[in-house]
């Protein structure tokens, strides 16, 4: 065995930058590839923005524009400018900006002095330019290193700070931006500052009213019980109504920060309303009663906010400020007095909210005794070995963290299912077969869940029946083949979880595999083609005459070559919901009752290979077999 020796040559300092391009996931979480809207690149423009932001809400500027030139992103706001003779310190010098001082910035969401300074040492080429008071300042960097340092110069713009960024692709590779993914996050920063204009390539993101426009746009008002209840305290916003949907459904903020994952401020909001509801109506309720169809956005600021994770989606903070108020006392305080006095005064709508919890008691008492039952059918049917492959991560016992790495692919068919189990990385990647085409489940009760044997065992192994906090995977792909039968099963996949387990697409966990429709290669040379113009491309670079493979399904494509298309090159196309668009308007579009306009939508939009065409059925007749 060789002598491993310990002397100071083996420490080592490292620098800041040195630091953050080694240890990335510290300080803008996963990395990623732009598939998933938690994805590093979208962390390096949150970085960005939430300077900006914090100068509005200290009352500079009234605008931020953004441009989005593939993959470089120019930030412009309109607030004082960082100091001149301070720019290069404030994005080059570790635990330095203008945040520590409180009563500049007494509730901001970046307190670290890290954010900017992470953006920096991840981008190939990073640009600030600050402007103050017809002086301007601009200093360029590559990778965290400072390769000019211009010198000050008169200028005619308008205060404010620029800065500009290409991701860097040793970091960041095959990244791309989901425009959708970027306006999601510019229409939350719109909805928690009320009266901000930003422009995303001329596009503006703007609300008069705060939370009540975002409840507004995320829920269907046809698909509310009642009119949204819009309250507002001294730091704290909150609106919320009751619908018909399956679930819970929250968005919340802290010092307009979203927190996807939540924390103290909404398990406090949750306590607290369930506490108000039973004292009003005076009956102790069941929490999931009162809590069930809810829909609520919260946003509150605090002092001195602590986060679980340098990107700041779940806060930790117990107080609203050092020495302050718990958080449990601050939201009973607050719904105490304004959502009862609310109740009090407005009899149709507390008597809405009463008919919404009785009615989700009576549905709850009727499927106790289903869901026994259903429970019991999966524990009979075996559930690990007749139609889930696991990954290693859940059968030794794993902590609960391992999900975040694990992926679950939903298939149909024997060889299909047998391909990817073979190819799969059995450490993190597990399969759910799937026996033909599952149901239709679009305006079916959460009673068929229970009673129908694949949705019933694929809940179970999701582990989602209480909602998603026992979520399994991080990742559920839908994985089928890319013809006709192929996109029906999708949609019935993308049915049954919009329908009943929305939560799961909202929170970006759901996703499609692609997989290549071609292969071409020569004696060397080896190129798999995702659609037609791939296709070409490759035969261009091989020229001669390279040997062409259509693959129709995936029970054709051999586990050895599987394994290339599920590994680190995998291609998942993301499942979200756009602002402009709800789960009830886009299941009764496309899953209810057939219209005219959907026929001509599915002969318009059906996308068919030219040499598969022969083999297919006519248009029209394509049309009806994807009738559900």
């Amino acid at each position: 065995m060789a002598k491993v020796t310990y002397t100071e040559d083996n420490i080592r300092s490292l620098d800041w930058k040195e630091h953050i391009r080694l240890r990335p996931g510290m300080y803008i979480g996963k990395l990623g590839d732009g598939s998933a809207q938690d994805d590093g690149i979208y962390i390096l423009i949150k970085e960005v923005l939430d300077n900006s932001i914090d100068e509005y809400v200290m009352g500079h500027g009234k605008k931020i524009d953004i441009t989005m030139q593939q993959n470089r992103i120019i930030v412009r706001d309109y607030g004082r400018g960082i100091p001149l003779g301070k720019v290069i310190d404030c994005v080059s010098k570790i635990n330095t900006g203008g945040k520590y001082d409180s009563k500049a910035f007494k509730k901001s969401v970046g307190l670290n002095g890290v954010g900017t300074k992470a953006v920096n040492a991840l981008s190939d080429y990073f640009k600030v330019s600050s402007i103050r008071e017809g002086k301007m300042k601009v200093a360029e960097f590559s990778q965290g290193d400072l390769v000019k340092d211009n010198r000050l110069q008169k200028t005619k713009e308008v205060n404010g700070t620029i800065v500009e960024f290409v991701p860097d692709t040793s970091i960041f590779k095959k990244y791309r931006f989901i425009s959708e993914f970027v306006e999601n996050q510019l229409w939350n920063y719109a909805y928690l500052n009320a009266g901000l204009s930003i422009f995303l390539n001329g596009k503006r993101f703007f609300s008069r009213n705060g939370l009540l426009d975002l409840l507004q746009r995320k829920a269907d008002a046809d698909n509310l019980r009642y009119p949204i209840i819009h309250l507002k305290g001294y730091d704290i916003e909150l609106a919320l109504s009751h619908g018909h949907q399956y679930g819970e459904q929250y968005y919340s903020f802290v010092n307009g920060q979203y927190t996807p994952l939540g924390g103290t401020h909404l398990t406090a909001f949750k306590e607290s309303f369930v506490k108000t509801i039973r004292e009003f109506y005076n009956k102790k309720f069941d929490t999931a009663d009162i809590r069930a169809s809810i829909v609520a956005a919260i946003s509150i600021r605090v002092e001195e906010p602590v986060f679980e994770s340098q990107t700041k989606t779940k806060l930790g903070s117990t107080h609203v400020a050092p020495n302050g108020a718990t958080m449990r006392t601050f939201f009973n305080d607050f719904l105490k007095e304004k959502l009862d006095n609310f109740l009090h005064r407005n009899k149709e709508v507390a008597d809405a909210m009463l008919k919404r919890i009785l009615q989700s008691e009576r549905e709850r008492k009727e499927l106790s005794g289903v869901k026994k039952l259903a429970k019991e059918r999966a524990k009979k049917a075996n559930l690990h070995n007749k139609k889930l492959r696991d990954c290693r991560l859940h059968l030794n016992d794993g902590k609960k963290d391992d999900r975040y790495e694990s992926t679950l692919f939903i298939t149909e068919g024997d060889s299909a299912s047998g391909s990817i189990t073979k190819a799969r990385n059995v450490t993190t990647q597990a399969v759910f077969s799937l026996r033909g085409k599952p149901l239709n489940c679009f305006g079916l009760t959460k009673k068929i869940v229970y009673q129908n044997e694949e949705f019933n065992l694929l809940q179970h192994a999701l582990n989602i029946e209480d909602g998603i906090d026992g979520l399994r995977y991080n990742k559920v792909v839908i994985a089928t083949d890319a013809d006709v039968d192929g996109m029906h099963i999708r949609l019935l996949l993308m049915t049954f979880f919009l329908h009943f387990f929305p939560d799961l697409i909202r929170n970006g966990h759901v996703y499609v595999l692609e997989t290549p429709l071609f292969r071409v290669r020569d004696k060397k040379t080896t190129i798999y083609c995702y659609s037609e113009s791939e296709k070409q491309k490759a035969i261009k670079k091989l020229r001669g005459k390279p040997e062409i493979t259509r693959f129709k399904g995936l029970g054709e494509i051999s586990p050895d070559e599987f394994g290339d298309f599920i590994g680190k090159d995998i291609r998942l196309e993301p499942l979200f919901i756009s602002e402009e668009t709800t789960i009830a308007q886009l299941l009764k579009y496309y899953m209810g009752k057939n219209t005219p306009q959907r026929q001509q939508f599915i002969i318009e939009n059906l996308r068919i290979e030219e040499d598969i065409v022969a083999e297919e059925e006519s248009i029209s007749e394509i049309a009806e077999e994807l009738e559900v």
